[in-house]
């Protein structure tokens, strides 16, 4: 055979190997062949038997070339489990009812890609995309790469560290230290014989030793173009990863990686994602982009399939927004109070808006008292003014000094009230010592002795004659800190307002007003805030509080609640099923479950759109079906 006719052979052979992946692609950018979403199958159970998938692991394997992933990780366990490859047939379905649960939702869907679009020299990147409400929300990304695809990106990792490793790191091999030591040895002996002396020689001394400085020395026995050849190897260090490894291998921030050695069928991975909820959320769609790559770049961008939507089911939805009142009980009379630390002089019964903190203590007794003029429903029956003053002094000084103090503020607050309260409403009244308030005081001490303190209670215990109380502490060593930090604080003058409701005859009347915390409550319910929501609607006992239980997956706490409710509400009998049905006790769900159809028939059809339910439903029917074949 001649030269001629083996070339045209092998030019045959070649066209011939090349027909397969270019008839794939062409049938790829016809749409022909494409990626598929979908919902994964959901076989009614029968009985207690769970729903299972047959899988086949991928057969072939490369023997020198690692495989990455041949599975998926477990969202609970956290395991990676093989999965690849499902030879099953599959109805493409394109929605799904999920349900919320404490706060989250997850969703699941199949993405198949044909064995058409695999090839050993192509990478396919896929990224799923999430609308949720007004947002849309990119997922971990799946690769799908082929075996030859892998090797080249091995290579091009290779070929970097071959460049790498030609990076010379040891300064030492720049220097042409053979012929340093001999010109040392034959012109300076001195200095060769310090050639194991570990002690440092600085550069002066050098200087006069070699004749010469050490700089200069480096310089004249280093390889400078061998040194300059290296430097330019590392400031290209970034530019050759670049030529070398065209497309890097991920290793985080992926859903799946994995190798495809030979593939007999479709490709199919389920993914999963669990994500918070939103309040309002009532469905989220998923769907799928992606770019086949080969040789690191992108050769075709793979089309959008179709969108799947999922509607979210929240038990939320179902709480009970009727507004829930209380029983309050209104007195006709009312009463508020106030105190000001108002310092007077020694003895003296003036009013100094300069003295201490006089000023603004004012301000705020001012204040008050244009709240309560402002108020519509009250009014004013008398406000009483007390000054009370320290233990210094007389009983019966204190006694008058009180009355004065206590007038006087009457009448610098008088000028600023309604004329019609100045005779008919401010009132005074007086305390001469306030010995109750010392007593407090003292025993929240902390400066003083305990027994110094017990000693000072003992002595005010009872007493009958102040006078004699007031000597026998004056002659305790913390008489002085008692003057100088206690009595000032028994200087002050109360306000006591006396009010009543205006128009309102009765002494007490009982109504009912909007209870705004159990509304809260609600409203936490409504925006998922469960921990919340259980916290105020606890002490309720009732079904909303049951429905916060649940929605928080606080199951026995929610059935411990509708236990004690009517049976004969038909939302609490299908919260119960839902209930019994999560803890395991299907009998006595299900009945609870026939309880609530009869009260309500409506329940039945949310039940076959709530995918809690879902498990139950089918059990019922199934006992139906025997029940009828019996």
């Amino acid at each position: 055979m001649s030269s001629e006719s083996r070339k045209l052979i092998v030019l045959l052979l070649l066209a011939a190997a090349s027909c397969t992946p270019y008839r794939k692609m062409q049938r790829i950018i016809s749409g022909e062949v494409g990626m598929v979403i979908s919902v994964p199958d959901e076989k009614p159970a029968d009985d207690d038997d769970d729903e299972e998938v047959r899988i086949d692991s991928i057969r072939g394997g490369l023997t020198d070339e690692p495989i990455l992933m041949n599975a998926i990780r477990d969202n609970e366990t956290g395991e990676m489990v093989a999965t690849d490859v499902i030879n099953a047939s599959k109805v493409v379905a394109r929605f799904r009812n999920v349900a919320e649960r404490a706060g989250y939702v997850s969703v699941s869907f199949d993405v198949t890609v044909p064995e058409e679009m695999s090839d050993s020299d192509w990478q396919l990147k896929l990224r799923p995309l999430m609308r949720i409400q007004d947002d849309t929300l990119h997922l971990d990304p799946i690769f799908i790469t082929g075996a030859g695809y892998r090797a080249g990106q091995l290579r091009g990792y290779q070929r970097y560290r071959n460049f790498l490793a030609s990076i010379i790191s040891d300064t030492a091999d720049f220097i042409r230290m053979g012929q340093l030591e001999i010109f040392i040895q034959r012109h300076y002996p001195d200095t060769y014989a310090m050639k194991t002396d570990s002690s440092v020689v600085s550069d002066p001394d050098a200087e006069t030793v070699f004749g010469v400085t050490q700089a200069e020395a480096l310089r004249h026995y280093t390889r400078q173009m061998k040194w300059n050849r290296n430097e330019r190897r590392k400031a290209r260090a970034d530019k050759m990863y670049g030529r070398y490894v065209k497309d890097p291998i991920v290793v985080e921030g992926i859903r799946l990686d994995t190798v495809l050695t030979s593939v007999d069928g479709d490709f199919i991975y389920r993914y999963m994602h669990t994500f918070r909820s939103r309040p309002g959320l009532k469905k989220v769609m998923i769907t799928l982009s992606g770019d086949m790559y080969e040789r690191g770049e992108c050769i075709h961008h793979l089309p959008f399939p179709d969108e799947l939507t999922y509607y979210i089911s929240s038990l939320s939805t179902m709480a009970d927004m009727t507004p829930k009142y209380r029983m309050i009980i209104l007195q006709r009379r009312v009463y508020d109070n106030t105190k000001a630390l108002i310092d007077f002089a020694q003895g003296s019964s003036a009013v100094d808006t300069s003295l201490s903190d006089n000023a603004s203590e004012l301000r705020r007794i001012r204040k008050c008292i244009e709240d309560v003029v402002s108020r519509d429903e009250y009014e004013l029956d008398s406000l009483v003014i007390t000054a009370s003053c320290s233990p210094e002094g007389s009983y019966a000084h204190n006694r008058k000094l009180s009355s004065a103090r206590s007038e006087a503020i009457r009448k610098h607050i008088g000028s600023y009230v309604p004329e019609e309260w100045r005779d008919s409403c401010l009132k005074t009244s007086l305390m001469p010592e306030n010995w109750e308030q010392f007593r407090r005081i003292v025993m929240n001490d902390t400066v003083m002795a305990p027994s110094a303190v017990r000693r000072i209670l003992d002595i005010t215990d009872g007493m009958k004659d102040p006078d004699v109380a007031e000597r026998k502490l004056s002659r305790m060593q913390e008489y002085r800190y008692m003057r100088e930090r206690i009595y000032p604080k028994l200087r002050s003058v109360s306000f006591d307002f006396h009010l009543h409701r205006t128009g309102m005859l009765k002494d007490t009347v009982h109504t009912t007003e909007p209870d705004t915390l159990y509304m809260s409550g609600l409203e936490a319910l409504k925006s998922l805030d469960y921990r919340k929501a259980v916290e105020i609607l606890r002490p309720y006992d009732d079904y909303n509080s049951a429905l916060a239980f649940m929605s928080a997956d606080y199951n026995h706490s929610a059935l411990d609640v509708l236990n004690r409710l009517d049976d004969h509400d038909a939302r609490v009998c299908y919260l119960k099923a839902m209930v019994l049905s999560r803890l395991g006790m299907y009998d006595e769900a299900i009945k609870y479950f026939e309880l609530s159809i009869v009260y309500d028939p409506y329940l039945e059809y949310r039940a076959n759109l709530d995918p809690e339910m879902f498990r139950l439903v089918n059990k019922r029917k199934t006992l139906i079906k025997h029940n009828e074949y019996e």
